[in-house]
């Protein structure tokens, strides 16, 4: 699923902030880590999707079940998008994954993959995303275009499979709590929903690694992706929120009309967004 050219993007990544390092917890891990190789060799096909329940939809308010670790009056998001989505529906763009919200099925398919109309950096099932995000990507990338900012989709869907298959040679090469460092569990990761991708710059500087935050396409994202309905999932310094340090490439769509109320109301994750709890390690 891409070019090992890049251990980062299996290993940890050395954040600096305030002096001290940091290590980064990646929740981006298209490949197998470096410790087992075999693993790559696993089969990728995806599992047959089982059936999706729908769950009550809810907007922002109503789906608030506890305040936020973070802060005791995280903003408001009330009245921030007048449809009404579910939070727990791996078909909704609401929906949120995280290390306390595993995906119902976890082994759930997209039924409308498909390969969006952008440069894609990678092959297979990884640069494929739902037909919803493949439109707004398209938008996203051709507006960037239009600014002199080449972006490529760097790993989109990944599987119930590939995830296992990832997550495991990090188990087998470093351990369980090593593992959870740095790999979503399988039924965990954001990227089985189709609702998620990476982005790298055109000429793949930096690519899942922390430079790549000065990178154009990193820095143009930042600042316009909610006027297409994405959101940087896993920003700067939340990570005690998220479970994960600072992706600058990852991004999520969760639909024009909250990606703009989240970034007017400088609300910085979903959870917060949601009023749901934070989730820096699994249960």
């Amino acid at each position: 699923m891409g070019s090992t050219e890049h251990p980062s993007r299996r290993a940890f990544t050395g954040l600096l902030t305030a002096g001290a390092g940091l290590i980064a917890l990646s929740a981006c891990t298209p490949e197998t880590p470096a410790p087992s190789p075999a693993a790559a060799d696993a089969p990728t096909g995806s599992p047959s999707a089982a059936a999706t329940t729908q769950a009550p939809a809810v907007t922002p308010a109503a789906a608030a079940t506890s305040t936020p670790t973070s802060a005791a009056s995280s903003p408001s998001p009330s009245g921030a998008a007048a449809t009404q989505y579910s939070l727990t529906d791996p078909t909704s763009p609401w929906v949120v994954v995280n290390k306390h919200r595993p995906l119902n099925p976890q082994n759930y398919v997209p039924a409308d993959l498909v390969q969006p109309a952008v440069r894609v950096a990678v092959s297979g099932e990884a640069s494929l995303l739902n037909s919803t995000t493949a439109a707004a990507a398209e938008k996203m990338f051709g507006a960037a275009a239009a600014e002199g900012v080449i972006m490529a989709l760097a790993s989109g869907y990944r599987s119930y499979s590939t995830q296992v298959a990832t997550y495991n040679g990090y188990v087998a090469g470093s351990g369980q709590a090593a593992a959870d460092r740095a790999s979503a569990r399988p039924g965990f990761s954001e990227h089985q929903t189709g609702w998620s991708f990476d982005i790298s710059d055109g000429g793949g500087a930096c690519s899942f690694q922390p430079c790549f935050a000065e990178q154009p396409a990193a820095v143009w994202a930042k600042a316009n992706a909610y006027k297409f309905g994405f959101v940087v999932r896993y920003p700067w310094m939340f990570h005690e929120i998220t479970g994960y340090f600072y992706e600058s490439w990852h991004l999520r769509y969760i639909g024009v009309e909250a990606a703009t109320a989240m970034a007017t109301g400088g609300i910085a994750t979903l959870e917060e967004y949601f009023g749901l709890e934070a989730a820096p390690d699994y249960l």
